[in-house]
């Protein structure tokens, strides 16, 4: 079977790498690397080496501009030793159907790239995030549904999930309601916040940490194969992560594994 190789891309103000990386070994990657955007830059690591592309979240420079603002604008104008830009690597890798995950700040980076929800293909931006209504940083669990009809290869089986939020950018909205339109009818929104039985979108705060408009807390590209959330799937990897593991009786993997779990078998069966 193939060997399945995930980069964590780090620097710049990630701080959520470690944890990316374990996920993706708990998933069962068969190579894990964490590397530097500065390695990608100077030819040290090429991102074609690699199946599964890791954007963790963190603190970026420039984030005063916009969360992952700044970083959005390095990869697509940035140049790798060959000449191409990181955005025409990162193009590349999607056209040869492999996988890229964003959490956090790694959803913003995403979404300013244009790469999700890409409605047309054309890369523009057409959704955001921003600063969340509460006006505060918001560190809370959080439950959420899962949309069983999403072409997301990630959230395969997966009905709903419980999982922390860390972010003061976290709401998400949309270029105007046609975007928010097709998002719906292409079921390209995969997780929403919902109540604590994990069934109904909310908008209500605290369920809603953010006030992301219909309760939305990731989405993927028509392909299914990007995917972009806020919630922390990476956090939760063990039952000691969660808030009530000395309480409840849980299982002892975290419900953040499915998720790299999924991705790591779609990548073995498919290529």
């Amino acid at each position: 079977m193939k060997k399945v190789k995930a980069l964590v891309l780090t620097g710049n103000g990630t701080n959520c790498e470690m944890e990316m990386a374990r996920a993706c070994r708990l998933g069962g990657a068969d190579e894990v690397r964490i590397a530097h955007i500065s390695e990608l830059l100077t030819g040290r690591c090429r991102l074609a080496d690699y199946d599964f592309l890791n954007l963790p979240g963190g603190f970026l420079d420039g984030d005063d501009l916009g969360s992952a603002k700044a970083n959005a604008v390095r990869l697509r104008y940035a140049c790798t030793p060959s000449g191409t830009s990181l955005y025409e690597e990162l193009c590349s890798f999607m056209r040869e159907g492999k996988l890229i995950l964003g959490i956090c700040n790694g959803f913003q980076l995403l979404v300013k790239l244009g790469l999700i929800p890409s409605l047309n293909g054309s890369h523009t931006q057409e959704t955001t995030l921003t600063h969340n209504d509460s006006g505060r940083f918001e560190d809370r669990w959080v439950h959420l549904k899962v949309n069983e009809r999403s072409p997301c290869v990630f959230t395969r089986g997966l009905s709903k999930l419980y999982l922390p939020v860390r972010h003061g950018e976290g709401k998400f909205v949309v270029r105007d309601d046609e975007v928010l339109h097709e998002l719906h009818s292409r079921n390209l929104i995969v997780v929403q916040y919902t109540d604590s039985h994990g069934t109904r979108p909310v908008m209500e705060y605290p369920e809603n940490p953010n006030g992301s408009v219909d309760a939305i807390a990731g989405i993927c590209d028509a392909s299914g194969r990007v995917f972009g959330m806020m919630p922390h799937a990476e956090a939760f990897l063990h039952r000691t992560n969660h808030p009530r593991w000395t309480r409840e009786a849980l299982p002892e993997e975290g419900q953040g594994v499915a998720i790299f779990r999924n991705a790591v078998e779609f990548l073995r069966r498919e290529t």
